[in-house]
């Protein structure tokens, strides 16, 4: 036996003891285009939680406001400036300090946080959606062309039992040629026929391997017709032409009911588009206004960009879920279109909304107006300017400045000018102490130190 032949008896083999394992056990395709890809994404998940990626939040600090290391070495270095001096004055005046036990700091830990749980979060959905949207679409398309070759073979099988053949010899002999996707199908029922099953019980059990409802319905009207006796071969044609009739009432349906598929993928482009906008051009003005809602918490602390992404990639899952519920009758069909909208979304968030997710990393500094003295709750006199350049060391123009004061008063967040420059007037609370004027680009973060003296003083 040559090697193609071993090849083919054991692929026959194999298909054999599968064919006896979806028997015994009942199993359904939907355990590994669906079961299987779900297992992998809530591992996926798993695994995530487990090596210590977790959502986004901010590390408490002042008020509850971040503060990330340099700033704390900056006020670290102001509290030791202040000190010094009141040495020294102690020192002229012959008076001896107590001197504080220095305080042990923790050591870091070597491995910072990693808040990228979201993100992870969907590429565990497009694992678990796309297996099974490839292969309902795949099943789908198969399906129609069964149902028309099934109606072909109607017509074929009218114009043999005009030329007087029975039903049960005419469809052997169909069997026989080529019938395209259902070729299989009918040399099954046809061997059934010849080992003696009845003509209803072979072609029923057609039916369930097409698994169509369409093809069911014809197929007991051909089997009524030929136990009724009468003009089969007539009836036959007749139920031909209406099957494809209704097949392609079928697609004219499908056809029509596109535009909702364009319309709802244009909706959730203006989605994105009109978050865009609010998150760079009206957000930071409302978000710089320093307004205290929600117990006391401000505006500026909320992370707006990461709220409007879990909601778009939500509007993108539960859209393509309706898309299917109304262009094709089913929810599963909506899977494709949801993998296909979240993969789309999720381009544009870390693009538009997020550029930490892509990976944007700059250089800020301070060109002009650190560690200013000013008196609380007034604007400053002069005003601090951040420069921001990329990893090359070019400006960078339009980018989103996302500022923050701590530990209270007003800041706006800006867009950078042309020259990668940003001029920023914040007032600071009222209270004496050292303030802290954040600037964060991207994954980036630059700092200047306000010195308030309280009007008491």
């Amino acid at each position: 036996m040559n090697i193609a032949g071993k090849l083919e008896k054991y692929r026959l083999q194999l298909q054999r003891h599968v064919q006896i394992l979806t028997l015994r056990y009942d199993i359904k395709r939907e355990y590994f285009t669906l079961g299987i890809p779900i297992f992998l994404a809530l591992m996926i998940l798993l695994a995530a939680v487990l090596t210590g990626h977790s959502f986004v939040t901010d590390d408490p600090g002042v008020d509850g406001a971040p503060i990330n290391d340099e700033v704390a070495a900056k006020q670290a270095a102001y509290e030791a400036l202040v000190a010094e001096m009141e040495a020294a004055e102690a020192a002229e005046r012959g008076e001896v300090l107590p001197v504080d036990e220095e305080e042990l700091e923790p050591e870091p830990d070597d491995e910072e946080p990693k808040d990228d749980l979201d993100h992870i979060m969907v590429f565990a959905i497009l694992v678990a959606l796309i297996p099974y949207s490839i292969d309902s679409y795949i099943q789908k398309k198969l399906l129609q062309k069964r149902e028309v070759a099934f109606s072909e073979l109607l017509y074929k099988l009218s114009e043999l039992m005009r030329g007087g053949i029975d039903p049960v010899k005419g469809f052997v002999n169909l069997s026989k040629t080529n019938l395209g996707v259902i070729t299989k199908n009918s040399q099954d029922a046809a061997s059934s026929m010849v080992l003696g099953k009845s003509f209803e019980e072979s072609m029923h059990r057609m039916s369930q391997s097409m698994k169509s409802r369409l093809v069911a319905r014809y197929i007991d009207i051909v089997v009524q017709a030929a136990y009724t006796g009468g003009n089969v071969a007539d009836l036959l044609f007749r139920t031909s032409e209406d099957m494809r009739s209704v097949i392609n009432l079928q697609k004219e349906k499908e056809s029509n009911l596109k535009q909702y598929i364009v319309i709802f993928y244009l909706a959730q482009g203006i989605i994105i588009m009109l978050t865009y906008i609010l998150s760079t051009s009206l957000l930071p003005l409302i978000q710089g206004v320093g307004m205290e809602m929600l117990g006391g918490a401000g505006l500026s602390d909320i992370n707006f960009e990461r709220g409007f992404f879990h909601m778009i990639i939500l509007n993108a899952l539960f859209g393509g879920l309706i898309i299917g519920q109304i262009t094709e009758g089913e929810i599963k069909h909506g899977f494709k279109h949801s993998s296909i909208l979240i993969a789309l979304s999720y381009v544009a968030c870390v693009t538009l909304l997020l550029p930490a997710g892509a990976g944007g990393e700059y250089v800020i500094g301070v060109m002009s107006g650190d560690s200013q003295e000013v008196f609380g709750g007034i604007p400053l006199q002069e005003p601090i300017i951040f420069n921001v350049t990329d990893m090359d060391g070019n400006p960078a123009a339009d980018a989103f400045v996302k500022l923050t004061i701590t530990p209270s008063g007003t800041v706006t967040s800006s867009m950078t000018e042309e020259d990668g420059t940003v001029v920023v007037t914040p007032i600071p609370g009222s209270e004496s102490g050292t303030y802290i004027v954040t600037a964060n680009v991207g994954e980036s973060t630059g700092t200047a130190t306000i010195i308030v003296s309280g009007f008491d003083e």
